[in-house]
């Protein structure tokens, strides 16, 4: 069992209760964060991060925890709906009108007895003018500070997000337009290519998307099993297509494509 630090104080419940079943699910896994990374295309540093209440986990992360941990995702994803509405109210600075608000009391209210003949004494404006004058400053000043925040969040978020990138291939998105591949199958330093990509060290997972996927696709397709149609998306056929060649392999079945699925995938004979 992980031993967690403690979370912030400040988080809301529902905050707190979407990292407490993130914690449980990987302590349930015995997953580090490295093979989370690899797992579901997330950096380790951003699992670290998500796991100790300092940045909101994405929606496909929390979908891809689930079902490493063999979760049904539709209540943990309702739970990250609720977390994102109060994470996103916790950024709005609730105090900052009491904490910029301007000190009346050591003002003297009382206006100039005498003012000058011809010109109007500063104590003898409305007061709805003065008062309506400090809080738009108030306002305008809790605006900067909230877009602030959002744009250093930002560059962070797009910082992982290309960390990411380099760490692991596309995950699945609502953007993305289906594809279809070409299987070329030739054979090369008695290997197998399929002429959409050559490695042999990628880690492929669950909900991962690509040339490499449509690669691995060919291949499976060629040591006959059925990954279903080569359109580059690592989904449920393609998992269990996997899982059938580590199995008639003697590999270790995790449904995820490795440097040892890989060698077998592209030295396997034909069947």
């Amino acid at each position: 069992m992980s031993r967690w630090k403690p979370l912030p104080d400040e988080l809301h419940p529902h905050i707190h209760h979407l990292v407490v079943r993130l914690r449980r699910l990987k302590d349930r896994g015995g997953l580090g964060t490295r093979q989370l990374a690899a797992k579901t295309g997330y950096s380790a540093k951003s699992w670290q991060r998500y796991l100790n209440g300092r940045t909101l986990p994405p929606r496909e992360a929390v979908e891809a925890m689930a079902r490493l941990g063999g979760e049904d995702p539709t209540r943990l994803l309702a739970l990250h709906e609720m977390a994102a509405e109060r994470w996103a109210e916790g950024r709005a600075a609730p105090d900052a009108l009491a904490d910029h608000a301007p000190a009346t009391s050591d003002r003297d209210p009382t206006p100039d007895p005498d003012p000058p003949t011809g010109r109007l004494s500063y104590g003898r404006y409305p007061r709805a003018l003065v008062t309506a004058g400090g809080v738009a400053l108030v306002l305008s000043v809790s605006m900067a500070l909230v877009l602030a925040v959002q744009l250093a969040d930002a560059r962070a978020q797009l910082a992982d997000a290309r960390t990411d990138t380099v760490a692991a291939p596309s995950t699945v998105t609502e953007s993305l337009l289906p594809t279809v591949y070409p299987c070329r199958p030739e054979r090369s330093d008695g290997r197998w290519y399929a002429g959409l990509s050559r490695t042999t060290t990628t880690i492929l997972a669950y909900t991962h998307v690509g040339p490499e996927v449509a690669e691995a696709q060919c291949l499976l397709r060629r040591a006959g099993v059925s990954p279903g149609d080569i359109d580059g998306v690592f989904g449920p056929k393609t998992q269990r297509a996997v899982v059938r060649v580590q199995e008639r392999e003697g590999l270790v079945v995790d449904g995820v494509i490795g440097p040892h699925t890989w060698k077998a995938l592209r030295e396997a004979d034909p069947r």
